[in-house]
């Protein structure tokens, strides 16, 4: 456990730095760092799918998980809506040219699945760094809007993982994930709340106490929903770690499963209700 916990901070401290330097620039340079986990972490979950028999469009599904990316940088319904035209035409008119119709719907439907479920949710985490431009404000403001769900989400992931090992008695979800306890998750929404006053006084002066205490509450639930989801589809899969992309961590899709569920709640969150 030592070693995989070194190989954790190792992996942190080399990457954190990266993340807050392109965050700070945004624009493409954000895009191209996000693009590359949409990229990889699609590819990784669609290899998944092929352990457990199905036999998903790879290269389609990722390419379509990019557009999406691409289409939340441009703040463009249309050009997101063409995407999904595109994935649903493509896999479908692909689809008649195999040798046999067994599995079709399995075929489409898990690569659409695996294109929405990292590429739609994770394209959320580029909206929040454009989200100035929707709202009138200095593009500058959209660094904090950047950094705030791997805060959050982290500061939890870190809590329950902690409080876990440490206060643990109670199992959570056995079936789909034995070693999560409930005082490990009171402790990730705990933690996720007292990061976001933290980062309210360093870096998010345009967030209330209020919408600090909402954002934190939320993004500890679903920073455990998304985990567990992960850890679902992972059992199905019969696997621990859908890669080993990322030492200590498994795979981007591994790292990022959390995000996959917070990024979208803090976006409509904020666009609809805290940024002004």
């Amino acid at each position: 456990m030592r070693v995989n916990l070194l190989r954790r901070l190792v992996t942190a401290l080399v990457f954190l730095p990266v993340l807050v330097i392109v965050a700070r620039a945004g624009g493409g340079y954000y895009l191209v760092l996000i693009g590359l986990g949409i990229g990889i972490g699609t590819y990784e979950f669609l290899t998944m799918l092929e352990a457990r028999g199905m036999k998903p469009y790879k290269v389609l599904g990722t390419l379509c998980a990019l557009l999406l990316g691409w289409s939340a940088f441009y703040q463009s319904y249309l050009f997101t809506y063409l995407t999904f035209t595109i994935l649903l035409l493509a896999l479908s008119i692909t689809e008649l040219s195999r040798r046999t119709e067994e599995q079709a719907i399995n075929h489409i439907a898990t690569t659409i699945f695996g294109a929405m479920y990292v590429g739609w949710l994770m394209s959320h985490l580029v909206l929040l760094r454009e989200l100035p431009y929707a709202m009138g404000q200095t593009y500058s403001t959209g660094t904090g809007y950047a950094l705030l769900p791997f805060v959050l989400t982290w500061s939890c992931d870190s809590a329950a993982y902690f409080f876990g090992i440490k206060f643990g008695r109670h199992k959570l979800l056995p079936r789909i994930s034995p070693e999560k306890s409930w005082e490990g998750a009171i402790g990730g929404v705990f933690f996720a709340v007292i990061a976001g006053f933290v980062y309210q006084q360093v870096y998010a002066h345009f967030l209330s106490w209020f919408d600090i205490l909402v954002l934190g509450f939320f993004v500890g639930v679903l920073a455990q929903v998304g985990d567990l989801v992960e850890s679902l589809i992972k059992r199905d899969a019969d696997m621990k770690d859908a890669a080993t992309t990322i030492p200590g961590h498994g795979g981007v899709l591994d790292r990022f499963d959390s995000l996959r569920f917070t990024a979208p709640m803090i976006y409509y969150y904020l666009r609809f209700f805290a940024a002004r």
